[in-house]
């Protein structure tokens, strides 16, 4: 752990020391599977792979790092230091259990899950024994960004919902134990927990994607008369909308945490290069094109690491809303996205191969300014709020 991380304040003795076995186990034991064939056709790491580095962590004693022991959760200041020191490799999250959708669902769960439905699904998600996905966006005219548009039903029979629509981009879909489905009842969005793989619950397509850091890709699926038994809706009929915001907002920010490690270890990996490259009789990082780069990316590693923490002080003190989370999301992506395109430049042609884990760390930033809303939608989200809060002021003024 670098002195910094040791000096400023918001951290527990204990968070630092989870942060830093964290990045010891990373740095150590996970980097040197990067070159771990066991990949699907679609590039992505198998569970075979996951599930050893699981049981070393386990063993490492950093499984799930950011939920303690007694059950209890880190700040969300401390989960963004644990996160960010997970996030130096592709496989470190997978590897500490602390990956999307995982660390997403988990968090919905601990927050509205029934005592029920956290030992049947949430515990074996903290325990890492298994995976998860989250059913919500739809193809073309279903939701997406805008999840008001959300095609998937679901109507009562009996004791039970049947469930029926399409899904897109589903991520770890395949292969995954726990789904969390969206859709729509007459009252409003819903939200259910269930069991998979389920024989109504069909992959339809895996789509090659930029990214190839999630077991399982990103699936297309058909939910065909799906039943699923009444007491595994989460909340009420109708309140679906509600609690996807309760587990989207934090989800963004855990995003960034995490890709924030892997725009450090794709810094790292540039100026090593930059300081022992020669080049019209000097070394690289001499000369101002690429030193300046390099300055760059400090300066926006350290804008990014500021907004995750400020989110996360907002978050932990319950006052986190979409603003905040579209800020912080929009702010983060683009600014990693920049420092890992700046880091390819730096390599040059050994950039853009695989000789490095440069190439695969710009993927996958590249495709954070998509996944969890593109940044224009986000930027669209903030105007509105502009506007209300404009409009409001005015009303003040004139009352």
């Amino acid at each position: 752990m670098s002195n910094a991380d040791s000096t400023k304040g918001g951290y527990s003795p204990q968070a630092l020391e989870i942060a830093a076995k964290v990045e010891a186990f990373v740095r150590d034991v996970v980097t040197p599977y990067e070159a771990d064939t066991r990949r699907d056709h679609h590039g992505n790491p198998l569970d075979s792979l996951i599930d050893e580095l699981k049981e070393k962590a386990r063993a490492a004693g950093v499984l799930t790092p950011h939920i303690l022991p007694d059950g209890g959760h880190l700040t969300q200041r401390e989960t963004a230091l644990v996160l960010r020191k997970s996030g130096l490799s592709i496989l470190g999250p997978l590897a500490v259990n602390t990956t999307a959708p995982d660390e997403g669902n988990m968090y919905l769960l601990g927050k509205v899950g029934s005592p029920e439905l956290k030992e049947r699904f949430l515990n074996p998600l903290v325990q890492g024994k298994c995976r998860s996905a989250f059913f919500m966006t739809e193809p073309d005219g279903g939701a997406g960004s805008d999840p008001s548009m959300m095609k998937t039903t679901c109507k009562m029979d009996g004791n039970h919902w049947v469930i029926n629509g399409k899904k897109r981009f589903i991520t770890g879909a395949d292969g995954a134990s726990v789904g969390i489905i969206m859709a729509k009842s007459d009252d409003g969005a819903c939200m259910f927990l269930v069991d998979l793989p389920d024989p109504a619950i069909q992959i339809t397509r895996v789509p090659n994607t930029i990214d190839t850091g999630m077991p399982g890709g990103h699936a297309e699926i058909t939910i065909d008369n799906l039943r699923v038994p009444a007491d595994q809706m989460l909340g009420e009929s109708g309140e679906g909308f509600k609690y996807a915001q309760i587990r989207l907002s934090p989800a963004r920010l855990s995003h960034c945490m995490r890709w924030h490690g892997a725009a450090v270890r794709a810094n790292e990996i540039a100026t090593d290069y930059a300081n022992r490259r020669q080049a019209f009789g000097k070394t690289l990082i001499d000369h101002e094109g690429v030193g300046f780069m390099l300055a760059d990316n400090l300066m926006d590693l350290k804008t990014a690491e500021l907004m995750i923490d400020w989110c996360a002080d907002v978050l932990d003190t319950g006052a986190l809303g979409t603003a905040e989370s579209s800020m912080a999301k929009v702010t983060v992506s683009e600014a990693l996205s920049r420092v890992a395109d700046r880091c390819v430049q730096v390599l040059g042609g050994t950039g853009v191969t695989e000789d490095t884990m440069v190439e695969h760390f710009y993927r996958e930033i590249r495709a954070f300014r998509i996944y969890d809303g593109p940044t224009e939608v986000h930027k669209w989200s903030l105007a509105k709020k502009i506007k209300r809060d404009w409009k409001a002021q005015q009303e003040s003024t004139a009352a």
